[in-house]
């Protein structure tokens, strides 16, 4: 028992403090696949889910959902309320994953901070400081990091890789409830902008 709960305590703290990498701690990801039926044993105690993607190399813990009839425990793992330019730019990365897994050319999507800009900038009225915004999208980009859906390129900070966990994170479903809202936001902006010419 005391050798279970020894190789069991180190995936628990790891998961506790978020995404366990297979490529970042091999040893690590093999004492949680040995484990994992007794991993999910442990955390479901504790209100929440293992999920593990054997052949994308990462896990990580969802609260998991009650039990009909059950009471609701407290949440462990916060829900994070997203900024619209952060949605925006995680939606965007979401989709340009997708169309290089469709295109079958490479497994790791690179892009660089300026291919990231030139994606989001069309979404924000015209007119604006460039170099201002350059700025606003790094700041977006290193809260996106922190979530652990991108990682910088060491020596490079203007490339950034889009970690595969995000398609687990953004489903068809957010993406659409998404596309919608950004609809929306394209109207209003467009009819301000027929505004103004009309006023010219």
């Amino acid at each position: 028992m005391d050798i279970l709960l020894e190789s069991m305590s180190k995936p628990v703290i790891a998961l506790m403090k978020g995404v366990v990498f297979r490529e970042n701690d091999e040893r690590l990801w093999q004492q949680l696949e040995d484990g994992q039926s007794a991993l999910r044993d442990y955390v479901q105690v504790l209100g929440l889910e293992l999920i593990v993607d054997a052949s994308e190399g990462y896990a990580w813990l969802k609260t998991r959902e009650p039990l009909e009839g059950e009471e609701p425990l407290p949440r462990l793992v916060g829900r994070r309320k997203l900024s619209y330019p952060v949605s925006l730019i995680i939606a965007l990365l979401r989709k340009k994953l997708a169309e290089n897994d469709s295109s079958g050319e490479e497994t790791r999507l690179i892009l660089s901070v300026e291919e990231i800009t030139d994606m989001v900038k069309v979404f924000f009225p015209a007119g604006g400081n460039e170099a201002r915004l350059v700025d606003r999208i790094n700041s977006h980009l290193n809260k996106i990091a922190d979530l652990g859906f991108i990682r910088r390129l060491k020596g490079r900070n203007d490339k950034i890789e889009v970690i595969r966990i995000l398609k687990a994170f953004v489903d068809a479903q957010w993406l659409h409830d998404f596309d919608e809202r950004l609809n929306q936001y394209r109207e209003t902006i467009g009819a301000g902008s027929n505004d103004q010419g009309h006023e010219n």
